[in-house]
């Protein structure tokens, strides 16, 4: 499923093309300057069959296509997070379309975490250095003769960023549509009291910023998948954080409510696929790649 979008505002509008995945219920977004060819790849999606332990590429092709048949210059592949539900298919599509992949500097944290519970061994660098730029609160960068900013928005995870292109906001796994809430923050290094903090802090983007979610899940009632919505819509009709309510209300109930979900589908390849940049861990002297199964780990 591809939809393209553009803001008519007097800001400087970003076009942003969604690619959706039925499957992980993941977007991954084609990010356009609307003056040139360059483009940035939010959040890429390598298709997994968990049951053979087979990869696909339709996702990311279909993406790869999308950047060639109209001549894109891809100058990032931008990831929000470390995936619990999703492989990324960044070097996959770096190889194919160029780009340099970036993450937040807080990638060390979930590095150190994972890299423990999945028992990596020394030979695992826990310093960020799988990927091309490690990003942290502030920083700004171009797509083209479009700014991008930098917000440090964690919760879910430690090293959640938010990425403000133009007048588009991309949340990754903050905030969902506005029917469905907010994300879990009950894996290792997750926090309901950062992620509060986190929402404020892109609430206080102006109200007509357009933000662009990294999941959609079809809330109750809704018949399609959405994945845009606005600052102001967020603040007026999100069902957690909506209408300005307290601190204490979203994370007692955000506690409770995470204590209920199982772990999602494909955290444990995802995991150990997404701290290397997207990579496989390293094959065996047989030339063939296993991922870890940490019983009773997670």
């Amino acid at each position: 499923m591809e939809i393209t979008t553009e803001s008519h505002s007097q800001t400087r509008a970003a076009e942003v093309t969604a690619f959706f995945d039925e499957t992980t219920y993941t977007v991954t977004y084609v990010v356009k300057d609307p003056d040139s060819d360059a483009c940035a790849i939010v959040d890429s999606v390598l298709d997994f069959d968990y049951a053979s332990g087979r990869t696909d590429t339709r996702s990311a092709d279909a993406v790869i296509a999308h950047v060639k048949e109209r001549g894109l210059d891809v100058e990032w592949i931008l990831e929000t997070h470390v995936h619990a539900d999703h492989l990324s298919a960044a070097p996959y599509i770096q190889q194919r379309v160029g780009g340099k992949i970036g993450i937040g500097e807080n990638i060390r944290i979930v590095q150190d975490t994972f890299g423990k519970v999945f028992n990596e061994g020394t030979e695992f660098q826990r310093d960020g250095s799988q990927f091309d730029q490690l990003f942290k609160e502030g920083d700004t960068f171009t797509v083209g003769a479009l700014e991008g900013r930098v917000l440090h928005t964690p919760g879910h995870t430690p090293a959640c960023l938010t990425y403000v292109i133009g007048e588009a906001a991309f949340v990754g796994d903050t905030l969902f549509m506005p029917d469905f809430g907010t994300a879990r923050c009950d894996f290792p290094g997750g926090s309901a009291e950062d992620l509060y903090r986190s929402i404020q802090k892109i609430l206080t983007l102006p109200d007509e910023t357009r933000i662009f979610v990294g999941h959609d899940y079809k809330a109750p009632g809704r018949e399609d998948y959405a994945w845009e919505s606005t600052v102001g819509e967020q603040k007026r009709l999100n069902i957690h954080i909506g209408e300005g309510k307290p601190a204490e209300e979203f994370v007692r109930m955000r506690t409770e409510r995470d204590a209920t979900l199982a772990m999602p589908r494909l955290i444990i390849p995802s995991l150990q696929v997404n701290m290397r940049a997207g990579q496989m861990p390293p094959k065996d002297d047989q030339g063939k790649t296993f991922l870890k199964v940490p019983v009773n780990g997670l």
